[in-house]
């Protein structure tokens, strides 16, 4: 779910969901499919990411979709919001797209779309994007993220080669979050329990204590933007961790809407990069 900035007008496609499942109490699958997958395709990151389209309620668009089209003919509040997601799966022979979404109850805008979603229903999405994979030259691996970020981590352990050195820290609510992932022989998730602690607490404590193996590290933080920004000063600062070797990013922030979020996170981790750069 990292994102790259782009000049190009986005593609969009039209999912179709396919089925659902419930993965845990906190985590719904969504298996997308159709034509309008037809021409999808994935370049390959760990991360990659689609955004997720949604309609204001009562407004309804012009056939073909047109994002740009949308956003110069009608006003702000009638375009659609949208929410970031890391493609969990795509499998282009049968033309489907798996997406995992955390879901607390009746809080935010996707998470409650895809508890009530069935087959049949539909989104247009944009993308897909990425900007990170595990690097095969690191001499280990350092993954680390709430549940937001479990997709993407999930998918990099996929995608580790075999002997690769990984240590994988997940910070969940409790054991009925956690997941069967498929990973490297001798990788296993270090599940970290919440158990109503704030959120990170965990995930801080058990990076900071953690004793490094030798060699280059390639690291992946991603979550919460409060725990993301004290780890991602212990990486640099304290273990010296060069920016190129890092793929960290603040997915959410307590106390704010998406939205409120994302109209921040840009000049907040670059400040937070600032500040950071002048402390070393």
């Amino acid at each position: 779910m990292a994102e790259r900035p782009s000049r190009q007008a986005p593609t969009s496609y039209e999912a179709r969901v396919v089925h659902t499942e419930q993965l845990t109490p906190h985590m719904t699958r969504v298996v997308f499919g159709g034509a309008g997958l037809a021409e999808f395709s994935l370049e390959g990151w760990a991360d990659s990411y689609v955004k997720l389209l949604f309609p204001p309620a009562g407004v309804t668009y012009p056939e073909p979709f047109d994002i740009e089209r949308i956003r110069a003919e009608y006003p702000r509040d009638q375009w659609p919001a949208n929410r970031t997601y890391t493609v969990r799966n795509w499998d282009a022979v049968r033309g489907e797209m798996t997406v995992d979404f955390v879901v607390h109850g009746d809080e935010g805008l996707a998470g409650p779309w895809a508890a009530r979603a069935s087959a049949g229903d539909s989104l247009h999405i944009l993308g897909p994007g990425g900007a990170y994979s595990p690097d095969p030259a690191a001499d280990w691996h350092l993954l680390v993220g709430d549940e937001s970020a479990l997709p993407a981590i999930a998918a990099a352990l996929e995608a580790m080669p075999q002997g690769a050195v990984v240590h994988a820290f997940v910070e969940i609510e409790d054991a009925g979050d956690e997941q069967k992932i498929v990973s490297p022989d001798g990788v296993a998730v270090r599940w970290l329990h919440r158990a109503g602690r704030p959120v990170g607490e965990a995930l801080v404590a058990a990076v900071t204590s953690l004793d490094f193996p030798e060699g280059a590290v390639c690291a992946f933080v991603h979550g919460e933007a409060g725990f993301v920004k004290e780890l991602r000063r212990h990486l640099r600062l304290e273990r010296g961790v060069p920016r190129e070797a890092l793929s960290i990013s603040g997915y959410w922030r307590l106390g704010q809407s998406d939205e409120a979020w994302r109209a921040v996170k840009r000049e907040w981790h670059a400040q937070v990069e600032r500040e950071q750069e002048q402390a070393a």
